[in-house]
């Protein structure tokens, strides 16, 4: 393998960090001991900045390119952005509809004009209406007929992904600014 630079960035397919690299799990290292890593890392990725610094943290999460993109946020160095996980609001629902599947109920003896366990909601003959006998307008069904979902639980919102380790190299070339 040719000499990285001091401070790259590779993704390996092993549970190590090979010598003289370190994962990127956001570590503080001492800027007294890897002082050539700090001049290029600073505190981006926190510490500070006097004794310590820190390395980039790629657990649970990838990687994004800084600045802006047409249409898109700003973003800078060492920014941590996005949630694992995501409770919808109404707001941000798209408007659905949940549809009833009911049966008619070709005989009378099952047919009644209030909700009770075991009887239909519906008139023997087509169309069928989920609705008591004679209703009067906007009658009320029974509030186990449809039921809120969710709960208000948090769903991952993540793409799929393959874990790998992404480890940073602690020695190597110094790159030269140009």
């Amino acid at each position: 393998m040719v000499e990285p630079f001091l401070g790259e960035i590779e993704i390996y397919a092993f549970n190590f960090a090979p010598y003289q690299w370190a994962f990127c799990a956001g570590q503080t290292v001492a800027i007294q001991q890897n002082t050539a890593l700090f001049a290029l890392l600073g505190t981006y990725y926190g510490g500070n900045g006097t004794s310590t610094f820190q390395l980039p943290n790629f657990v649970n999460r990838v990687g994004c390119n800084q600045g802006q993109a047409p249409g898109l946020t700003q973003r800078v160095m060492g920014e941590t952005f996005g949630e694992n996980g995501v409770s919808l609001s109404m707001q941000e629902m798209p408007a659905h509809n949940h549809l009833i599947t009911a049966y008619t109920e070709r005989g009378s003896a099952n047919k009644v004009g209030a909700p009770s366990t075991g009887f239909l909601l519906g008139s023997p003959t087509a169309p069928l209406a989920i609705a008591p006998n004679n209703p009067s307008p906007n009658a009320q069904l029974n509030p186990l007929t449809l039921g809120v979902a969710g709960g208000n639980q948090p769903h991952e919102n993540r793409q799929p992904f393959l874990a790998l380790n992404y480890c940073i190299a602690t020695a190597g070339i110094f790159p030269s600014f140009n």
